[in-house]
């Protein structure tokens, strides 16, 4: 077969890519930037990321994923095209099968609107699988027997909340509250509390820096750098991480919540199991500092993050890719 088998954890934040046979060949920034006049790509990825904030008038930086679907359809079909091409799984005479993950709850015409995408970027067969069954399966957890296994993906987009047994979601949630609202949210306490105005890029280095949901345990501090909203002149603040907390408590009081209701819906008999394996955290939200501790209290029951959490997602459908007409069972 000249073809290749790739799975694609296609992120609001990143886009991932696996090539059967190599493992993980690709981790980009899902973002592109193009000339506003013409439509036409200047930079997709990593390069176009460096450019967020920092473009000219007529350059407009795209992030054409939001809440884990599409929002422009086009650019997706553009940067996914690049990617595929990047990674040698296209070419004249061969077209790849792909394997996408996605939210649990999106609707038809979003998954439509996935496939699409996924086709007119030179895909030949287009899988489209949840997102937190591959993050469980690529956490090593084995989610085929019948055994109630728990997984929480907090992604760029949304977070995940999913209980698996025999191979399949049992019960689920997904919402609309991830990395890019943990950032949102760190922007708005800082442009409240010191009327200072600060980018994407800095609201993320200060959640990867000193966010965290116990600053009792973490005390760091940060000096940030923006534009004053009263002079209009560049400033140097010094934020700590109980101000970030502060921050970041009611995305995390939400992630919490979900996670409950679907604890709540769960079969006494899989709840039975989640207390005795306890339950994974997945995705870049993972690696908040304080939440698996915070989540296991809440939860009562033990919480663990997963081995490198961000490519939990992009090795499950890379283990999928072996057994990809026995495990995938949405195909387009």
């Amino acid at each position: 077969m000249l073809s290749k088998d790739i799975g694609i954890d296609l992120g609001t934040a990143n886009v991932l890519i696996h090539v059967k046979g190599s493992g993980v060949v690709l981790n980009e920034p899902s973002v592109v930037t193009i000339e506003s006049d013409t439509k036409r790509v200047l930079a997709v990825g990593e390069e176009a990321r460096r450019m967020v904030g920092r473009t000219p008038g007529n350059i407009v930086a795209i992030r054409p994923l939001r809440d884990g679907v599409i929002a422009d359809f086009e650019i997706t079909e553009a940067m996914l095209r690049h990617f595929i091409n990047r990674v040698g799984a296209r070419s004249w005479y061969s077209h790849p099968r792909i394997l996408i993950c996605a939210p649990t709850n999106i609707t038809s015409v979003e998954q439509k609107a996935i496939r699409e995408a996924a086709e007119r970027s030179g895909a030949k067969e287009v899988f489209l699988e949840e997102e937190p069954k591959a993050a469980a399966i690529g956490a090593g957890m084995d989610i085929f027997q019948p055994s109630g296994n728990m997984v929480v993906d907090i992604g760029g987009g949304t977070t995940d909340v999913a209980v698996l047994s025999m191979g399949d979601v049992v019960t689920a949630s997904s919402i609309k509250v991830a990395g890019d609202k943990f950032d949102e949210a760190i922007t708005k306490f800082i442009k409240a509390k010191y009327k200072l105005m600060i980018g994407e890029r800095t609201a993320e280095d200060i959640k990867i820096a000193v966010g965290t949901v116990n600053a009792a345990a973490h005390k760091a501090e940060m000096d940030i750098r923006g534009r004053d909203m009263v002079t209009g002149l560049p400033v140097t603040v010094t934020v700590s991480a109980s101000e970030i907390q502060e921050a970041l408590w009611d995305s995390v009081q939400s992630i919490i919540a979900a996670a409950k209701s679907v604890l709540e819906r769960t079969p006494p008999e899989l709840s039975a199991d989640i207390i005795d394996r306890g339950v994974v955290l997945t995705g870049g939200g993972a690696l908040l500092n304080g939440l698996d501790e915070l989540l296991s209290n809440e939860l009562h029951v033990p919480v663990w993050v997963a081995e490198d959490p961000m490519h939990c997602v992009v090795k499950g459908t890379g283990i999928m890719l072996n057994n990809l007409d026995q495990v995938v069972k949405k195909k387009f």
